[in-house]
Order: structure tokens, then sequence, then C-alpha cells
């Protein structure tokens, strides 16, 4: 008989460490990281004030910083005195917003996302062409007003699926769907498919009109949210695509998301129990936050820091061609007539 050993009670299993995984792509899309620069630019060559019609782009911290340098954030082209400059957002207005700046005697400057602009040039095309337009969209959004403003008898706005009953049509054989680009995929998608039910020969847009960025950070937070129970995101609760990735979280299986404008918004009780904390940000919010929160969570003990990259964002346009132009010259002359 073989000699008998006693089996070692079994070691605790190590804590896990904590750690931070830190989306890729985030911050700063194309479009925003334009209309920014725009308004710098703007500051620069023509000097203080540089007036901008609504928030050049919805992050709190980006008003601020720019207001510091001499921009003047106005509701509306009205407010803006004649002989001025005026800067259209990223977000786009309605033919009636020009109309009012020319009046205004306004020189001005139209930052609107290129994205945001091609929904326009559909919305324009279709109502040409006769259809009926269903915008998918958040109702009182900028972007949804400035594209309804492209042809207002031709547009219904479709906010959500549970609102697709109460859409009627002139014609079901001529019924486009647009949509407004900061949406979540998954529930454009909802929409959409609702609206094919009731109405079989509806016809999409040549692409897809949720932006790539917008369908990039949405799918890296989708990624996140399967390996971390917390989920944080900075952004402010007035961006949209901000507001839906801390959806996404959440519908993706983390166990709780939460958005932040800056790291001093952070609860601590958030942290208890958690050993991996997801991070991102919405597409118009500048790196520098994210970074304040990493050595937040740094001083927390979440020190490993993994990056999670799931797409490769390499597009850039080109700025407002209206700064090639002596617009204060312009805005003089205007002043005049």
């Amino acid at each position: 008989m073989g000699r008998m050993t006693a089996t070692p009670a079994s070691s605790p299993a190590p804590a896990r460490q904590k750690r931070v995984l830190l989306a890729a792509p985030r911050g700063y899309c194309a479009g925003v990281d334009r209309a920014v620069i725009a308004v710098e630019k703007a500051l620069e060559q023509y000097g203080a004030p540089v007036y901008v019609r609504h928030e050049i782009v919805h992050n709190k911290y980006v008003v601020q910083t720019l207001e510091r340098k001499g921009a003047i954030f106005v509701d509306q082209a009205t407010e803006v005195p004649p002989g001025n400059i005026v800067m259209f957002s990223a977000h786009g207005v309605a033919p009636a917003v020009h109309e009012e700046a020319r009046r205004g005697r306004l020189a001005t400057i139209d930052a609107t996302c290129p994205l945001v602009t091609k929904v326009h040039k559909e919305a324009v095309r279709f109502a040409n062409e006769d259809f009926d337009i269903l915008l998918i969209g958040h109702e009182g959004h900028e972007e949804v007003i400035g594209t309804t403003g492209e042809a207002p008898e031709h547009i219904q706005l479709v906010d959500g699926p549970e609102d697709v009953a109460k859409v009627e049509v002139r014609d079901p054989s001529r019924v486009v769907w647009l949509s407004q680009t900061t949406l979540s995929v998954d529930e454009t998608m909802e929409t959409v498919d609702a609206l094919k039910e009731k109405f079989p020969q509806l016809i999409s847009p040549p692409s897809d009109d949720i932006c790539y960025a917008t369908q990039n950070r949405q799918a890296a937070i989708k990624e996140l949210a399967t390996q971390a129970e917390l989920v944080i995101v900075v952004g402010s609760k007035n961006s949209s695509n901000s507001q839906r990735m801390v959806d996404v979280a959440v519908q993706a299986g983390a166990d709780a998301a939460y958005l932040v404008d800056f790291a001093s918004e952070i609860d601590e009780a958030w942290l208890e129990g958690v050993t991996s904390v997801g991070l991102s940000s919405g597409a118009s919010v500048p790196d520098v936050l994210v970074q304040e929160v990493l050595e937040w969570l740094t001083e927390r003990g979440y020190a490993d820091v993994e990056l999670v990259k799931t797409a490769d964002e390499t597009l850039t346009f080109s700025l407002p061609k209206e700064l090639r132009r002596d617009l204060r010259a312009e805005a003089a002359e205007l002043n005049k007539e």
C-alpha cells in the first residue's frame, strides 16, 4: 500500500489586478477637429470677436476654452451686430439661417461637418424628386432642425420605433429614410425595421447616414462592455453621440455606465468591487479630459492601462473655404449696404 500524503489546502486565488481598458478610437472625429480648428484659425486671422451660432460642438470644456480666446456664442444669428463674422456650428443649419445672416449684414463661415452636409444634400435631392422623407432623429437636436429646414414640406421626424405608428405618407412607393448622424446604430436600425414593416417599398439612403466616427466609437464601447464591469464615457450631457455611447455600453453588458464632463464628476462609490474600468470619450471631447480621468483612476489603484483598439481612423477634412478670404473686409462692406 502506497504512502498517503496530505493534500495541501488550496491557496486563495490572487486578487485580479485593477485595470483600465482604454478605447481606441475615441474622442475628436474629423468633423469636430475641423470645426474647433476653424474657430481658432478665425480668431487668429481676424481677431476677436468671432461669433458662433450655438455651441460649435457639444462639449462644455471646448466651448469655455474658445470663449477665453475671444469666441462669442449666440443662440441666433440675429443677435450678432451687423458687420461682424458669424460661424455656423458642426451640426449644420437650415437655409433660413443663412438668409438671416445675409439680412443681418454678416460675413459667414460654415463649419458644418461634411457628413452632415451629405445628409442635407440627400434631403434636397429626394425632396426635388417629390419623395416623402422620414428623418430618424431626436426632436429638438440642432442637426435635426438643420436637416428638416432643407425641405420642411417633405420631411417627417421619426423619433424612435414608437413613432412609426403615427407616420403617414402620400405614396408608399415614394418614401425614403434619412438619419441624424450621431444616433445609436442599433436603435436606428430598429426604427428602420419598423418603418419597412409599415412601408415595404421604403428606400434607404445611398450610404448609411450614421457617421463613421459614431459607429466606430459605439463598436469600441461594445467591446469594452464585454470586459469591464464599469464604463465611463467622457462627454457633455447635450452631446447625442456621447449619450448614445452610455446606452450602448449598458445594452452590451456593462454593469454600469456613466457620462462625465470631468474627472471631478466621478463618484468613488462607482468603483466598489470593480476591477476593470472601461474608458472612452465622445466625438467632441479633447483627449486632455480623458488623460485627467486616467490620472484620477491611477491615483485609486487603476494603474494598468490596456488599449482596446477596434478600428483605425485616418479621415481628415479641409478647413472651411471662407477662411481663405478677408472676412473682416467683407463684413465691413456688407455693413455699408
